[in-house]
This record gives structure tokens, sequence and C-alpha cells, in this order.
């Protein structure tokens, strides 16, 4: 972790589209990843563009998922790596830029890699169950959690899969930083009423 490394907002949702922050950064989102699949460069580079924009107008942390290019050309301070990303990515290059760097893991090998990379966060998922994507890894559970943060001290921990507002200060409780949601806002029937909850529940 960087010593400048800015202390980051315990609420951390994810969103697929700009159009989620017109809804949701009035209502005092503060730190937020942008998680786009299945478009063309060009698409990328003006959603992401359009989405930190947004979040700067806002004074709102945004996070790139994955397209580390883009969010160097685009002037991002942050970008988020799963472990396959990593394979691929000129850290080097992320870090000269100043870009900021958060690493997904999910067993003790994958969190030696990312501690190498001395990140400015690490990720643990699921911590529950999650609908959001097909994964290998069974739930983690508080204990991994609990474990987690005493391996990796003061370096900020994200709690995420399978969140809900029910289960925040659980997680909070067993070491985690952060808490990320995706799923429990962008399904709910009302996103901004679900939002405000999660809002009160973590500030």
């Amino acid at each position: 972790m960087t010593p400048d490394t800015p202390t980051l907002d315990r609420f951390y949702p994810i969103f697929d589209h700009p159009q989620w922050l017109h809804r949701m950064l009035p209502h005092g989102v503060k730190l937020v990843q942008m998680r786009i699949k299945d478009q063309d460069d060009a698409t990328l580079l003006a959603m992401l563009q359009d989405a930190l924009n947004q979040c700067r107008g806002h004074d709102c942390t945004m996070v790139v998922n994955d397209y580390w290019r883009i969010a160097i050309d685009i002037g991002a301070d942050w970008v988020h790596l799963g472990q396959e990303d990593l394979d691929d990515a000129d850290l080097p290059a992320i870090r000269r830029a100043g870009i900021r760097l958060g690493v997904s893991t999910h067993d003790h090998d994958e969190l030696e890699r990312a501690l190498n990379l001395d990140p400015d966060y690490v990720a643990l998922g699921p911590v529950y169950p999650t609908i959001l994507k097909k994964m290998k890894w069974t739930e983690q559970g508080l204990d991994k959690v609990t474990e987690w943060k005493g391996l990796i001290g003061t370096t900020p921990l994200v709690g995420i899969g399978g969140m809900n507002v029910d289960r925040a200060g659980g997680v909070f409780a067993a070491g985690a930083d952060i808490v990320s949601v995706v799923t429990d806002i962008t399904l709910n029937d009302n996103p901004e009423a679900r939002l405000q909850e999660w809002i009160r529940a973590t500030r």
C-alpha cells in the first residue's frame, strides 16, 4: 500500500453502466467500481470517461475494473484487477501512471501473489454465496475475513460476495474495512432506497 493512499469509504457499490451513476451519485456514494463487460474498445472508453467525469463531479472515487489501459488513458485514479487480469497487466505502467491498485483474492496463493504487488486494497470473496457469477470457490465465511485481515495488516480489506445490508455489520466486525455490493442494489425493486439503507448501515 502506498503511503499516500487515501482513506476509502466503507461502502463500495459496483455498477455495469454509467447510467447507474446518474441515479446513485446524488444520494451520496463516495466509492464506486465500474465493471463493464462485452463492449468494444471505443464504447468502453466513452462509458468509462463518462463515469469518471460524473464521479469527479460528485467527489466520488471511481475504480476501473480490469481495463487498466483505458484507466491510464482517461487518467483514472484506481484500477481493480482479478487474478487472471494480473497475468496480462503491465503493473509498472499502472504504477507509473499514478494509479492505485485493488486485487481480488480467494485463497492463500492468490493472497501471497497480491501482497507481493503492494496493493492499495485486497478483496476477499465470495464471503457469502453469490448469484453474480459462477465461481469455483465456495463461500469464504466470516472466519476467513478475520484471517485475511490478520495477514494483510493495515492494507484495507474489501469483503465481497452475497452482501446485503443485514450482513454488513458482521462482515465489518470480522475485520473487513469495506463492504462491496452489486446485485443487492441493482436487482432491488427500489435501488435508490436500498442504496440509502446501505449508506446508513456503513457510516
